[in-house]
């Protein structure tokens, strides 16, 4: 039989002393500086493989997000245009209304001067009136009273509405076609206030 030294440890001599020896590689010396150049070299190959890889991972997260927000701001902005539709239409027909009431209250207005003008009337004691004429921002009153001091009285009660505003006397005489009782025919100028 043949044996081959695979150890290239020569044989000791003496068979019975020596003791099996183990297979045993030399790899070189461990803290030769090629071996910390390689050692560090592929430590910063892995780390930076990492990094992009974390990288990577975040700009595909990135992107999928951005393609989501960027699908929700068009749904959004469908969304606006037709709120600001909408809106643009209730501004219209809120304007229509509007002018809607302002004709009704512009209808209403001689109502209005008539009612305060008739109470006032019917609150002063002996007087009645016989034309009024409306000329935009003034009224003319003519009437007659019992006394001037009905007059005056008329005056203060039409100042008391708030609806007019520097009410003038123009004239007042005594009527000497009435002869069983004192009368006094008057002409007032009103302005209209803002009531």
């Amino acid at each position: 039989m043949i044996r081959i030294n695979l150890l290239g440890t020569a044989k000791p001599k003496n068979r019975r002393s020596a003791a099996p020896s183990a297979p045993t590689i030399e790899v070189g010396d461990v803290g030769s500086p090629k071996v910390k150049v390689l050692v560090a070299l592929m430590l910063a190959v892995a780390f930076n493989g990492g990094y992009w890889y974390h990288l990577d991972h975040q700009a595909q997260d990135i992107a999928a997000k951005t393609k989501i927000a960027d699908q929700k701001n068009r749904e959004l902005s469908e969304v606006k245009a037709k709120y600001l539709e909408r809106q643009k239409e209730a501004d219209n027909y809120k304007r229509r209304v509007d002018v809607i009431d302002q004709l009704r209250a512009n209808q209403a207005g001689p109502v209005n001067l008539l009612n305060t003008i008739g109470d006032t009337v019917n609150s002063t004691e002996a007087v009645w009136l016989s034309t009024m004429k409306d000329t935009g921002a003034s009224i003319d009153i003519t009437g007659m009273a019992l006394s001037t001091d009905a007059v005056a009285d008329l005056i203060a009660n039409l100042q008391k509405t708030g609806y007019f505003k520097n009410i003038e006397i123009k004239e007042t005489y005594q009527d000497e076609q009435v002869k069983d009782m004192q009368a006094f025919q008057f002409q007032l100028t009103c302005e209209k206030g803002k009531s």
